[in-house]
């Protein structure tokens, strides 16, 4: 079984800094808390130890992976800042770093391909958490933290999910509790643009279209189709699935139960008046955020909802849709994913 720390008390968390940094130092890899999802951390600038994150993901070497800056001043030193974009990039990150913002920009020589994926860029953020900061800073270097989970499966929001997707694979887990935001970093790329730069979203997230507008333009990568092409992490379209088939279900309408077929419901904000919840006789429902429907609130729930339904059993999970603003844009682009891979 795999060791956790807890970090609830003053000489706890120094116990779990201090271990989980000799970790990493040693070339070895550590789960660590951050705002959005939990991380599966190693020494970004050692080669062996990015590897061993693969490893225990069973993640294909073709999906690249975020480095974490223990500062803003590393930044130039693992990426090129073009000095078209130099100006708007440092507007970004004084505003939003640290913070669940990842940026997409060429990569400096000492980043290793493994890490990129063979791409000459690289993506990288500032977490906030204060436990993984404090992790970064005792190490001093960058780490790469994919979500902490085998690939493909649901990103964790809590230790214990951690521990269900790779207790005796890894050496340590840092528990800080619940993550604040509960998706992944929104990730982008900025352009040179006329009369504004570009920011183009490469993967939805916590930081929305609305909170980069005031920086340039921004528009959505847009594919013909959701294929196994990446340029940056999280853009395959196996991510975030769970086991049990799952269905995104536009309009009530379009369901109708097959006999002996047990199914569960993920609901927005469960009000029967939407027309989901009394389709069929639900095994289960979870309500994302019940009531109101408020997207910050079902963002948090959202992995952990998805993760109780898929351990029910039932043959399928039905998920209503939300509203596509917002937090929304990202909960539904996982959805879609999720539902892509049955």
């Amino acid at each position: 079984m795999t060791p956790i720390l807890q970090t609830d008390t003053g000489p706890l968390l120094h116990k779990a800094v201090e271990e989980a940094a000799r970790l990493l130092k040693a070339g070895e890899v550590v789960a660590l808390p951050t705002e959005t999802v939990y991380g599966l951390a190693a020494d970004a600038l050692n080669p062996a130890a990015v590897a061993k994150i693969f490893e225990a993901k069973e993640r294909p070497s073709f999906d690249p992976l975020i480095v974490h800056l223990p500062n803003k001043k590393m930044l130039d030193e693992v990426a090129e800042v073009p000095e078209d974009i130099r100006a708007i990039v440092q507007k970004i990150t004084e505003k939003m770093w640290p913070g669940p913002l990842t940026l997409v920009l060429p990569k400096k020589a000492c980043v290793p391909d493994i890490v990129t994926a063979g791409l000459p860029t690289v993506a990288v953020r500032m977490s906030k958490n204060a436990v993984f900061r404090r992790v970064a800073d005792a190490l001093g270097k960058p780490i790469a933290a994919p979500s902490a989970n085998r690939f493909g499966s649901i990103s964790p929001t809590s230790a214990n999910a951690v521990v269900d997707e790779l207790d005796g694979r890894i050496p340590l887990i840092i528990d800080g509790g619940a993550c604040l935001c509960g998706i992944e970093s929104t990730i982008i790329k900025v352009e040179a643009g006329s009369p504004k730069p570009i920011i183009t979203i490469l993967r939805p997230g916590p930081i929305t279209p609305d909170d980069l507008k005031a920086f340039g333009k921004v528009k959505h990568l847009v594919r013909s189709v959701i294929d196994e092409a990446t340029d940056a992490p999280g853009q395959l379209a196996s991510h975030y699935a769970p086991r049990t088939p799952l269905r995104l279900l536009s309009k009530p309408e379009d369901f109708t139960p097959e006999p002996g077929k047990r199914y569960a419901l993920m609901s927005y904000r469960g009000d029967a008046s939407d027309g989901y919840t009394g389709l069929t006789e639900w095994v289960h429902v979870q309500i994302l955020s019940p009531g109101k429907g408020k997207l910050p609130e079902a963002a948090v729930r959202f992995f952990y909802v998805l993760r109780e339904l898929d351990g029910l059993g039932v043959d399928e999970i039905i998920a209503e849709p939300m509203f596509e603003h917002g937090m929304g844009i990202a909960m539904m682009d996982k959805l879609r994913r999720a539902a892509v891979k049955h």
